[in-house]
């Protein structure tokens, strides 16, 4: 199978034209016409330790969340380590795609993944909306809290609760919030990433709670006991992307290898 094929159904599940006009998703390095591939290793960001990886395990082809060229590179040298690591996958022979806000607008994209490993029910789209080839794209997602029993949880949970899930399931070293709700929290925002944009949408959609993964100081002021506000930080709100990659791929590539990277590229640490 040629990489076109892979990169063909990835777009075809989130088109490129999803994307917000700032992004650069699509292809980053590399060619894929003619190349025949030999494995798919997918991940958030791309550095040289992930090109490394790719090597290692024998995949020419590497699927990234986040852009590796984001920004109009003036030269291609050894100043940074985008340059470097341009270099490096373009003496390997690897081709570099990235699926990034087209992959968060898409239906069953990022935001639909981070409301799975909630248990979220009855999403919607809130926030700006679109569709591209027959594809429904939107800014953010709006659920229900299930219960242990996967039914809806009619009664809510504690905001304290809310927490203590986040932090377990997104593996996070702390969660950022206002001031605790005094509610029982029953329909919930969300937005990967950078998502703080859509606070004042998530609050006319009517959630008791909104999750994303990066707000400025000022932002939290003046929801108190309006909004339960919850950051878990942009690595751990997107990690699970990969694994929307490697379904794709399986489905619609079988006898593709896929491989979800093990590094961890997230440069932010807690101590």
């Amino acid at each position: 199978m040629k990489i076109y094929q892979v990169v063909d159904a990835l777009e075809h599940y989130a088109p490129l034209p999803l994307q917000e006009g700032y992004d650069n998703a699509g292809l980053q390095v590399g060619l894929t016409e003619a190349v025949e591939v030999s494995g798919a290793l997918l991940c958030l960001d791309v550095t040289e330790a992930v090109v490394d990886e790719a090597i290692r395990k024998g995949c020419n082809l590497i699927v990234s969340h986040h852009p590796l060229i984001f920004r109009k590179l003036a030269r291609i040298s050894d100043e940074n380590y985008v340059q470097r690591t341009v270099r490096k996958a373009i003496k390997n022979d690897i081709t570099i795609v990235s699926m990034h806000t087209n992959m968060d607008a898409a239906k069953g994209g990022v935001n639909f993944k981070i409301a799975e490993k909630l248990g979220l029910r009855n999403l919607r789209f809130f926030g700006g909306e679109k569709e591209i080839d027959g594809v429904k794209g939107g800014e953010g997602v709006i659920g229900e809290i299930t219960d242990e029993a996967d039914t809806l949880h009619a009664d809510g949970i504690a905001a304290d609760d809310l927490v203590l899930m986040l932090r377990e399931r997104f593996q996070a070293e702390c969660v950022q919030c206002n001031q605790l709700l005094r509610r029982p929290i029953r329909k919930v925002a969300l937005c990967g990433g950078a998502g703080s944009f859509l606070l004042d949408a998530a609050i006319a959609a009517g959630a008791d709670a909104f999750i994303t993964g990066e707000m400025h100081y000022h932002e939290f002021f003046g929801h108190e006991q309006e909004i339960q506000i919850c950051v878990i930080g942009h690595y751990q709100s997107e990690q699970f992307t990969s694994e929307i990659f490697r379904s794709i791929i399986t489905e619609k590539c079988p006898g593709v290898k896929c491989e979800i990277s093990e590094i961890n590229t997230n440069p932010i640490i807690y101590l």
